[in-house]
């Protein structure tokens, strides 16, 4: 009899604690399409990183040409200019190289950009769904866009347009 008595009380306090734990899900892509200031952010983002790639491209295809003119007279060069040649080559493929990775390497110039761009609005989506989160007292959120072992949830948990209200953006 005790023995029942405690499994029945072990039970109730799992139930009791797993229906405890309240939890919701946000789509950020969803919210971020529907933020202006992402989309307009991103798209200077863009104009930004093809006008870096055209000036990168255009250093590129100059010490191509460059190569190419070198290929074609070497025949009549003396040893000295083959030399001086190849180098002037290998400095203009290394100015490439460099202004590739000044623009585009892991702390260039276009990271910078979208951290002073992107991470206010990230910073404002979460102080949003943690607003959201406190007020109903859920314990986890989690993100349906980055979850990939999300099969399925129920479009009553999904507190997107939430958010979005405490941002501002009514949906």
């Amino acid at each position: 009899m005790k023995k029942i008595i405690v499994a029945i009380f072990a039970i109730m306090a799992c139930t009791i604690g797993a229906s405890a734990q309240k939890f919701a899900l946000v789509d950020m892509e969803y919210i971020l399409k529907n933020i202006p200031a992402y989309e307009m952010a991103n798209e200077q983002l863009n104009q930004v990183s093809l006008r870096w790639q055209k000036e990168v491209d255009d250093l590129a295809k100059e010490a191509e040409a460059m190569y190419k003119n070198y290929q074609s007279d070497m025949v009549f060069l003396t040893d000295e200019q083959k030399k001086a040649k190849e180098e002037e080559i290998v400095a203009k493929e290394k100015e490439a190289t460099e202004l590739r990775y000044k623009y585009f390497g892991p702390e260039g110039e276009l990271f910078q950009k979208r951290q002073s761009l992107i991470k206010p609005i990230q910073d404002d989506i979460y102080a949003a769904i943690k607003k959201v989160s406190e007020e109903r007292g859920y314990q986890a959120i989690f993100d349906r866009a980055s979850s990939q072992s999300i099969v399925f949830a129920s479009p009553r948990i999904d507190i997107s347009n939430e958010v979005l209200a405490k941002l501002g953006y009514t949906k």
